[in-house]
């Protein structure tokens, strides 16, 4: 298993690593802060560098075993396994999904409404909620402008699987259930705003977010409403 260093720490940019296997144009590392696609969160881009070479790394991805695969560009140099490398960060990427990400918890709490998909890009994002409601966008825009301003504090804590057992409430998201079978489960907290599982990366405040717009909001059915977002600065 590769450690996740960003797990703990969303704001470290790279990170030495030793290089434990290749395949094709994938390298896995021993430890890594590149995020892997999943819960809606694109995959971190960067660079992989040793002392013989370096490549752009496209893509990450979780791996069949659980490990994270780092995908280099088509033709790139490949490390060695046992290589000692540095993987660093398109950090402007990664910094505009974890500003969306934040984002779209404050938009989830704001609409308290079962979520039944979404998905974050640095031009817009989007959730999707089992709501017939009619969005009022001004209402909804105001009140992210108002969370954003109260600059609540953003953490991560863990719990047991059993501890979210007893509090089902947590989980939001209607169709995808929180990873099992590790153990325990990472809970997002924005202070006094939200908390629910979720293992992406996020903002150690909700001031860092900066001013959100509310883009358009579309019938996706009877009960779903897709609201998108947008960063404006």
């Amino acid at each position: 298993m590769t450690e996740e260093l960003f797990r703990e720490d969303s704001y470290l940019r790279d990170c030495d690593a030793t290089v434990v296997a290749v395949d094709g144009n994938s390298v896995t590392l021993d430890r890594t802060v590149f995020y892997p696609l999943g819960g809606g969160q694109p995959g971190d881009i960067g660079t992989l560098s040793w002392d013989s070479g370096s490549a752009t790394i496209v893509d990450t991805r979780y791996g069949d075993d659980g490990s994270i695969a780092h995908h280099l560009e088509e033709g790139a140099a490949l490390p060695s396994v046992g290589d000692a490398v540095n993987a660093a960060l398109d950090w402007d990427r990664r910094y505009i999904h974890m500003r969306m990400h934040t984002a779209m918890h404050l938009l989830g709490s704001v609409l308290q409404y079962g979520v039944t998909g979404g998905n974050i890009s640095a031009e817009k994002s989007r959730l999707d909620f089992d709501m017939e409601d009619t969005v009022d966008k001004e209402a909804v825009a105001a009140a992210l402008t108002h969370l954003v301003a109260e600059n609540h504090a953003v953490s991560c804590r863990w719990i047991t699987e059993e501890e979210l057992d007893a509090q089902p409430e947590l989980v939001r998201t209607m169709s995808v259930q929180p990873p099992r079978g590790k153990g325990s489960i990472r809970l997002l907290e924005i202070e006094s705003v939200d908390l629910q599982p979720c293992g992406g990366t996020h903002l150690k405040s909700t001031a860092e977010v900066g001013a959100v717009r509310i883009g358009k909001v579309e019938k996706k059915g009877k009960r779903n409403r897709r609201v998108n977002i947008h960063l404006d600065d």
